[in-house]
Formats: C-alpha cells, structure tokens, sequence
C-alpha cells in the first residue's frame, strides 16, 4: 500500500473514533440542536460535491461526486426538517 492510502485511513480511522466518543457524550436534549448546525455545515459537503461532479466527462470521480451531491443534499433536507420538526413542538 502507498504510504498515502495508509495515511488516509489512519486519518479517517481516528476521525471515526473521535467523532463517535463525541456524539455519544452529547446529552439527549442537545442531540438536535447540534446535528442541526452539523447538517448546515453539511453543506460545504454539497459545493465540494458538486464541483467534483461537475466534469464535462463522465468518469469514477465524477459519478461519486454525483452521489455525494445527492446523499449530501439528503443529509442536509432531512436535517433541517427534523429541527423544523422540533421547533414546532415548542410552538402552542
């Protein structure tokens, strides 16, 4: 293995870890309120996406670019309407 691919996975291996030690430490009532401002910041993820996906021609790259876009945008729509949700609890 090239001494890139082990870096990376090491990287995404430790941010796996530390994101999960995170997120579990997070009281229930803070839950929402943090995955919703997670989801907005999702949203770097949709430009990123949709400039990897934007190449005139149809390549590996570009295909997984067109999946980000759409799990990304997934990600972001469902996020923003749980909080929808969730603030309308708190409406009488």
């Amino acid at each position: 293995m090239s001494e890139t691919l082990v870096t990376g996975l090491v990287v995404f291996v430790l941010a796996s870890f530390v994101g999960f030690e995170i997120i579990n430490k997070v009281p229930p009532t803070l839950h929402t309120p943090l995955m919703s401002g997670a989801n907005a910041i999702s949203g770097i993820a949709v430009v990123g996406a949709i400039l990897a996906g934007g190449a005139a021609q149809l390549s590996g790259p570009t295909i997984l670019g067109l999946v980000a876009i759409v799990l990304a945008m997934v990600n972001v729509v469902g996020g923003f309407w749980v909080t929808d949700r969730m603030l309308q609890m708190f409406k009488k």
